[in-house]
């Protein structure tokens, strides 16, 4: 009986040792030490203010499934179907190329600043502009009256050499009235007229000038002779003028008779104190209608009438071929400049001169070059009116003549402590002098750069109508009417020693031009959303979350990129701060085992050190290692 339950326990316990074993062999082994379990959740956990998802994919996948991007969720929803992922990408990618050229070519026209031009029509009523009338008979000043007939002379002597043309004139009764006193003066017959060349059937025909030295000579050449007579003549005429003493202009006379033989505005007759008057080297005397007129009704009774006298002069006309009236209108306060604007009315005849104005007001920087009221101008203006650009390009030449030439151009104003250029004080200085003016001619010179158009003014558009006058049926009681007012008597059968000018308003409507940019700041906006609009669907919010994408993808960045680096540091093998550590060499007790052998295992070939954790480390290992469980520590014994 106690055999048989010792048989009995002896199998119970071999039964439980069997299912033990059992139990192991169906248990797999684990390598290394247990794992920890997971760390238990915190309570009362809270979203943090700034939170960043572990992964770009995880990133992108959040922007494509709640932007507001047209066809970014099809990179998301067709993640199943490569075809169709691949195919919105591509499509996605060429919107977008397509987006940035587009916008490309908007900011490079928007840089170039690019302005229309704005037309308005206007009805009021307008003061007149100023017209300046000239009678294109230049006096001959007394104190160089004698010069003047030299170069008469000369000038005779050039065109009968090149043209055999007689053109000898007695000069007994001039000669009689030259003064006694007379500024010194040597005419330079070196600079004579010249023919050139021979272009083709042409001959061109010139003279020639040369510097002080003579080292440095040119030819200006004209195909037309006359064009070549007049400068030639021109250039002798002013050079001769410069000799008067600077306060002659002043005390010139007026014409013998009377230049305007009538004037009368709207029906009622003008004053004298309507009239400015100067005299001009090329044009004569001059009279400028400044008449404070305000235009009720266009038309021609409702206008200016004048009738002038027209004289010939009796001496050379080589200055001007022309015979009759320089008129131009200008504005009020602005210098005429009777060279570059004005036109002819020929003796004998009624011209009827409609005015029709355009106000221009254009755009400063950065869409322009212009100036308001002449702000911002180097040039220092020589005449005492208002800007215009023509009166800025004057004075910048006679500028720039008295600092290469020093001295300056009659024609024009001088500035403070200059003189005027003469053979007799400057010699050669029309060398200097055309040189420059090729340079100007040629758009060389800074002055059109200096001198900006006015950011407002007023533009005249002139049409002329001309008729007969007197016509042969009233010419008789006509010129007997006039010649009681002042035409000379021997002027009485004489048509073409009058002219009458009418000065009219086309029409009171004027024309207001006004320059506006292209692209203002909110048309440059409203291109650019018509263009995201069209190619993405998007909006200003829609910008606004690619921007918060490309924070997010930059923020990420760093995250993960300092991690990598605070793990690639900490797993650096590095030396005890101890001196001497390199040289220490530990016993064999203290010697690791290699894996997988036993402290019996001969040591390896070449010197083997231990694998050191310095104290510290462990603070920098993330929270994903902390939970890995306990690793073997191996440090040095000091």
């Amino acid at each position: 009986m106690a055999e048989h339950r010792s048989m009995d326990g002896r199998m119970e316990a071999a039964t439980r040792g069997g299912s033990h074993l059992q139990a192991a062999a169906q248990t797999p082994p684990r390598p290394g030490p247990p794992s920890a379990p997971p760390p238990p959740p915190k309570e009362g956990h809270q979203e943090g203010l700034v939170e960043l998802p572990a992964s770009f994919r995880e990133l992108l996948t959040f922007f494509c499934t709640n932007a507001t991007i047209h066809g970014a969720i099809r990179l998301v929803c067709s993640r199943g179907n490569r075809l169709k992922t691949t195919s919105w990408g591509l499509l996605s990618l060429g919107a977008l190329v397509a987006l940035c050229w587009q916008l490309g070519l908007l900011f490079e026209r928007h840089w170039h600043r690019p302005v229309l031009m704005a037309v308005s029509v206007h009805s009021e009523r307008k003061l007149l502009p100023l017209v300046t009338l000239c009678d294109g008979n230049p006096r001959r000043p007394s104190p160089v009256l004698r010069h003047l007939e030299l170069l008469d002379e000369f000038a005779r002597e050039n065109i009968d050499s090149l043209y055999n043309v007689n053109l000898s004139k007695g000069r007994a009764a001039l000669s009689a009235t030259v003064p006694r006193h007379e500024p010194p003066f040597h005419l330079d017959r070196e600079i004579r007229l010249q023919r050139l060349s021979h272009s083709g059937s042409r001959v061109r025909v010139g003279f020639r000038l040369c510097n002080s030295t003579g080292g440095d000579c040119f030819y200006r050449g004209y195909t037309s002779g006359v064009a070549a007579v007049q400068d030639w003549y021109h250039f002798h005429y002013v050079d001769i003028l410069a000799l008067l003493p600077a306060a002659w202009e002043d005390s010139h006379g007026s014409q013998d008779g009377h230049f305007a033989l009538s004037c009368s505005y709207d029906g009622l007759d003008c004053q004298a104190r309507q009239f400015r008057t100067f005299h001009h080297p090329t044009y004569g005397s001059c009279y400028t209608v400044d008449g404070v007129w305000t235009a009720q009704r266009p038309g021609i009774t409702h206008g200016v009438g004048l009738v002038l006298r027209v004289e010939q002069q009796p001496h050379l006309p080589l200055l001007s071929t022309l015979a009759g009236i320089r008129v131009m209108v200008h504005g009020r306060n602005h210098t005429p400049f009777l060279g570059h604007h004005s036109f002819s009315v020929r003796p004998g005849t009624e011209a009827t001169i409609s005015i029709r104005e355009d106000e221009v007001h254009r755009l400063g920087s950065p869409y322009g070059h212009c100036t308001a009221g002449g702000e911002g101008v180097e040039v220092e203006l020589l005449h005492n009116t208002s800007y215009t650009r023509q009166a800025c390009l004057v004075s910048c030449f006679q500028q720039l003549m008295v600092e290469t030439c020093s001295c300056g151009y009659y024609l024009h104003p001088l500035p403070a402590g200059a003189e005027y250029c003469s053979s007799a004080r400057h010699p050669a200085w029309g060398h200097c002098f055309y040189r420059l003016y090729q340079d100007l001619e040629t758009h060389r010179l800074p002055c059109t750069s200096r001198c900006p158009r006015p950011c407002r003014e007023s533009a005249f558009k002139l049409s002329t109508g001309t008729s007969r006058w007197p016509s042969a049926k009233s010419a008789g009681w006509t010129l007997a009417t006039l010649g009681e007012q002042g035409l000379p008597h021997q002027s009485h059968r004489q048509r073409s020693s009058l002219a009458k000018i009418n000065i009219v308003y086309q029409e009171l409507n004027y024309r207001s031009v006004e320059e506006a940019p292209v692209y203002s700041v909110p048309q440059l906006l409203s291109a650019m959303g018509s263009l995201c609009s069209l190619w993405f669907g998007a909006s200003v919010l829609s910008l606004l979350e690619l921007l918060e994408l490309l924070l997010d993808a930059s923020a990420l960045t760093l995250v993960l990129g300092g991690r990598r680096l605070r793990r690639a540091w900490f797993s650096w093998p590095r030396a005890s701060p101890a001196s001497g550590a390199s040289s220490i060499k530990p016993e064999a007790s203290q010697m690791p085992p290699p894996a997988g052998g036993t402290s019996d295992d001969p040591e390896p070939s070449g010197p083997h050190l231990p694998r050191v954790m310095l104290p510290g480390v462990l603070a920098g290992v993330s929270a994903e290692e902390s939970w890995a469980g306990p690793q073997p520590l191996e440090t040095l014994d000091t």
